[in-house]
């Protein structure tokens, strides 16, 4: 089964920085757009931001300002530049890639963890 392969979480302490990064494999042909979701305990999966293959993106209120969606295209690679981080922001960030004519794939999600 085909994964995407996140990096760049980790812990952090309110008001840092942390840089996630998703690669999609060279077998997902054609992606059209990407996002990361999370999820902290007892809460449903929300999505944090998304951006297009025209570059086109859309983000959470909650991190609107704060957290920057960017795209490799030619790399099939999407980044979340997060800044101000908050404690609720704490949760496991997943990465999704849609391609243009097969099913979203996942990644296997990775922890952020920002302490007061």
């Amino acid at each position: 089964q085909v994964r995407l392969v996140e990096s760049g979480g980790g812990l952090v302490q309110a008001g840092g920085s942390l840089r996630l990064s998703c690669a999609a494999p060279g077998s997902i042909f054609s992606i059209n757009a990407m996002g990361w979701y999370r999820q902290a305990p007892g809460k449903q999966r929300e999505l944090v931001a998304h951006i297009t293959s025209g570059i086109r993106t859309n983000y959470a209120d909650s991190v609107k300002g704060r957290f920057t969606i960017s795209r490799d295209n030619a790399e099939n690679t999407v980044y979340l530049q997060m800044n101000s981080l908050k404690p609720e922001d704490t949760a496991v960030y997943y990465c999704k890639a849609e391609p243009y004519t097969d099913p979203p794939y996942w990644g296997q999600g990775i922890q952020v963890t920002v302490s007061s």
